[in-house]
C-alpha cells in the first residue's frame, strides 16, 4: 500500500467536516483538516447558532410589551443592538474554540490554509506546501448567492448580518426561504422597517401552504411589507448614503440596507475537483453515492457541497456515515425521508413528512385534521396571532404522514413528534394519548 501523510484529509471544519474527522480519528485514522477561516462552519459561525440568538433577542420586544398585561411595570426600554452583537460574536468565539479543542483532543491536525487538490490522492496548501492523503474528504459546504445585476455588489448577505454596526432604519431583504423569513422578522422587531421582495408569488416554497399563507398573513400586521414577482433591475447608491434599488413590476425603493437572502450554492471554487475528475451536477454540486463517494474512489464529499439536503444535523450524520463506512468498517447509509425542519420567523414554523399537496398527489385518498387557536399567552396579552397546526394522513390506514406547525415554540414542540412521523403512528395512537393541560402541544392529539 502506498504512503500518505495521512489517512484523511479533510477541507472545510464545518459541522460535517468535523464530525467525519472526529469519528474517522477515533478509529484510529490519522487526521488533517484544512480550514482557511474558523474552525464551525456556516451554522456555528454565521449561521444557524448565532441567527437564533438574534431570534431570541428579537422576541424580547414582543415579551416586554405583552408583560404589562400580565401586571409588569415596565420602564421605558432601550434596545442596544451593539451589546447583542458582541454578545453574540463572543460565544461563537466559546464555540470556535470548543470545536477546535475537540478536534486537537481527538488528535486530529488543524491546518489553517486554503487546500486544493491538485493530483491523485495530493492536496496543495496555500502556502504551496503539498500533503498526500489516502482519502480526501470534502466538505466546503455552501455560499451566499448574490443575483447578478448592475450594483449588486452594494448590497450585504447573511453573512455580514452579524457584524453590522447599527439597525439600519429601512431594509430591503431579497427572498423568500427561511433566511429572508427570519432575518425579516428579526430585523422588524428591533425596529428596522423592512420590505421583503421575491421573484416569484411564493414564501418557503416546500413548506405546507396553509403555514405559508399564515406567516405572511401574521407578517404583515407585523408591519413587514412583501413586494411579490420583482426582480432586480439595477441598485444605485445616493448621495446620503442610501439605496436607489429599482425592480421590476413595482416602484423604486429607497432603502438603508439591502441583503440578499437568495438562496446558496455549493462552495466548489477553487478547489480543482475538474483537474482531478470530480463530477459536478448542473447546480455545481458534487455528485456522489448513498455512502457519499465521489466519481473518484478515494473522494468523498458531504454536506451542502453535495445538495442532498442542506441542515446542519444531516451534514452531521452524513460526517458519521462516512467515517463508520471508510474507517469503521460499517458501511452506513442516511436515510433521507421524514426529515424534520423549522424556520426561525416570527412566529416560528416547523414541518415533518409530507404537505398537504405532496400528500394527495402521491397518496390520493388522504385525511386532513387541524386545529386553529389563539395561544393562552397570546390571549391575556391582547395580541391577536392565531397559531396553526396540521396533521395529514393516509385515509385507509390513519398513518400519520405528515405534521405542520406555526405557532410559539412550533419547532420545540415537533421535535418529539417527528419521532412519532418517522414511526408510522397512527391517528388513533395520538388520540390514545392523553393530553398535557394546558399547553399549546396538546393539541396535537386532540386534533379534529
Amino acid at each position: 500500500m502506498a504512503d500518505y501523510d495521512y489517512d484523511l484529509f479533510t477541507i472545510g471544519a464545518g459541522s460535517g467536516g468535523v464530525r467525519a474527522s472526529r469519528v474517522a480519528a477515533a478509529h484510529g485514522a490519522k487526521v488533517a483538516v484544512a480550514e482557511e477561516y474558523r474552525v464551525g462552519g456556516t451554522c456555528v459561525i454565521r449561521g444557524c447558532v448565532p441567527k437564533k440568538m438574534l431570534v431570541y433577542g428579537a422576541h424580547f420586544a414582543e415579551d416586554l410589551e405583552d408583560a404589562k398585561h400580565f401586571g409588569w411595570d415596565i420602564p421605558e426600554c432601550r434596545f442596544d443592538w451593539i451589546k447583542l452583537r458582541d454578545n453574540v460574536l463572543g460565544d461563537v468565539d466559546r464555540l470556535n474554540g470548543l470545536y477546535t479543542q475537540t478536534l486537537e483532543n481527538h488528535g486530529v491536525e488543524i491546518i489553517h490554509e486554503r487546500a486544493t487538490i491538485t493530483g491523485p490522492h495530493e492536496i496543495t496548501l496555500s502556502s504551496g506546501e503539498k500533503k498526500t492523503a489516502r482519502y480526501i474528504l470534502i466538505a466546503t459546504g455552501a455560499r451566499p448567492h448574490v443575483p447578478s445585476c448592475p450594483g449588486h455588489e452594494l448590497g450585504i448577505t447573511s453573512n455580514e448580518a452579524f457584524h453590522l454596526d447599527s439597525i439600519p432604519k429601512r431594509i430591503l431583504i431579497a427572498g423568500a426561504g427561511y433566511i429572508a423569513n427570519e432575518f425579516a422578522g428579526i430585523f422588524n422587531e428591533f425596529g428596522a422597517k423592512v420590505t421583503l421582495i421575491n421573484r416569484s408569488d411564493q414564501l418557503l416554497r416546500g413548506y405546507d401552504e396553509s403555514l405559508r399563507d399564515r406567516l405572511l398573513q401574521i407578517s404583515i400586521t407585523k408591519g413587514i411589507d412583501f413586494r411579490f414577482n420583482a426582480e432586480f433591475r439595477k441598485i444605485e447608491k445616493n448621495a446620503d448614503g442610501s439605496f436607489a434599488v429599482h425592480m421590476t413590476n413595482h416602484e423604486p425603493l429607497e432603502v438603508d440596507c439591502l441583503m440578499f437572502a437568495t438562496g446558496r450554492v455549493p462552495n466548489i471554487d477553487g478547489l480543482g475537483l475538474e483537474d482531478v475528475g470530480v463530477e459536478t451536477d448542473h447546480k455545481g454540486a458534487i455528485k456522489v453515492d448513498e455512502y457519499s463517494k465521489t466519481s473518484v474512489d478515494h473522494i468523498y464529499a458531504l454536506g451542502d457541497v453535495t445538495d442532498r439536503v442542506q441542515l446542519t444535523p444531516v451534514a452531521i450524520r452524513e460526517g458519521q456515515a462516512f467515517a463508520d463506512t471508510v474507517f469503521g468498517d460499517t458501511p452506513t447509509t442516511i436515510d433521507y425521508s421524514c426529515i424534520p425542519s423549522a424556520v426561525f420567523s416570527h412566529p416560528p414554523i416547523a414541518g415533518v413528512g409530507m404537505t398537504e399537496a405532496q400528500a394527495r398527489d402521491r397518496l390520493g385518498a388522504i385525511k386532513v385534521y387541524t386545529s386553529d387557536f389563539r395561544p393562552m399567552k397570546n390571549v391575556v396579552a391582547h395580541r391577536n396571532e392565531r397559531a396553526l397546526y396540521k396533521m395529514v394522513c393516509e385515509a385507509s390506514t390513519g398513518r400519520v404522514v405528515g405534521i405542520h406547525m406555526i405557532g410559539p415554540d412550533a419547532p420545540e414542540i415537533m421535535q418529539a413528534a417527528a419521532v412519532a412521523v418517522k414511526a408510522g403512528l397512527t391517528k388513533a395512537d395520538f388520540d390514545a394519548t392523553v393530553a398535557i393541560h394546558p399547553t399549546m402541544a396538546e393539541e396535537l392529539v386532540l386534533l379534529k
